[in-house]
């Protein structure tokens, strides 16, 4: 089992700049991983990314440095362990609302007596130094969204439950639970101030904060107010962006 270097860098204070793929193919996923990132994140929640293309996924990202992330379609056990039977080295789980939720998350991180994943390694047992159960409730992170109103009143509760890593803001579901309209990088409406509240609480409480970012410039904007797990776009937006720009440069737009 890998070693994963995004849990032991939150905990020595460092900063870590994920990727984020929504298409289920190999070789994207490949070329996601090789530009860099310190971890990918697959999004099964929102991306197109099947249950059977998860494997192959997972598999492309390791043959890189980036750890692989895997965000689940739901809060789920049998998900989660899925997930981390396949490789992934993190969970993150959407709609978390209190902290029973978190503690769902958790249990189905950790094998007994720390919480209640079944056994059945499948690819971790195939990795360097090795595979324990000890040794994957060391290095798996569970990694609670926060993205409700429900989450912010429960924040401090949340926060608090005994063995979360990490919590995750979806800044479009955040903004429009507080009445905003949907999308990323806000300045202005009602998430800049529930930002500066989930990071003051998660200083408070000692666990790092992320956050979805569009732009490079608003992650580092992020990062720098106290953010410690920022991602920057998506595999399809780039591909848009990408090739609408050269396209323009072609046509002398």
């Amino acid at each position: 089992m890998r070693d994963n270097s995004v849990r032991s860098s939150l905990l020595a204070g460092r900063s870590v700049v994920s990727g984020w793929l929504t298409v289920g193919h190999p070789l994207l996923a490949e070329a996601m991983a090789s530009a860099g990132y310190d971890a990918v994140t697959v999004d099964m929640q929102h991306g197109a990314v099947s249950d059977h293309e998860l494997l192959s996924v997972l598999q492309a990202i390791s043959c890189t440095d980036a750890v692989p992330l895997v965000r689940v379609p739901w809060n789920q056990p049998a998900q989660v362990m899925k997930a981390l039977d396949l490789g992934a080295l993190g969970v993150i789980a959407p709609m978390i609302e209190g902290p029973e939720d978190v503690e769902a998350l958790v249990a189905a991180c950790r094998y007994p007596p720390q919480g209640r994943r079944s056994y059945g390694p499948t690819r971790n047992a195939f990795g360097p130094g090795g595979f324990s159960p000890s040794r994957a409730n060391e290095s798996v992170m569970a990694i609670a969204m926060i993205e409700t109103r429900a989450a912010l009143d429960a924040l401090n509760e949340i926060l608090s439950v005994p063995g979360l890593d990490m919590v995750f803001v979806g800044p479009s579901d955040l903004s429009q639970a507080l009445g905003g309209p949907p999308g990323a990088d806000a300045r202005d409406g009602p998430v800049p101030a529930a930002l500066d509240r989930i990071l003051e609480r998660c200083a408070a409480h000692e666990v790092p904060a992320g956050l979805f970012c569009r732009s490079p410039h608003y992650a580092r904007e992020m990062l720098d107010r106290g953010m410690r797990f920022v991602t920057v776009d998506s595999d399809v937006s780039y591909v848009r962006h990408g090739a609408a720009t050269a396209l323009r440069e072609v046509r002398g737009a």
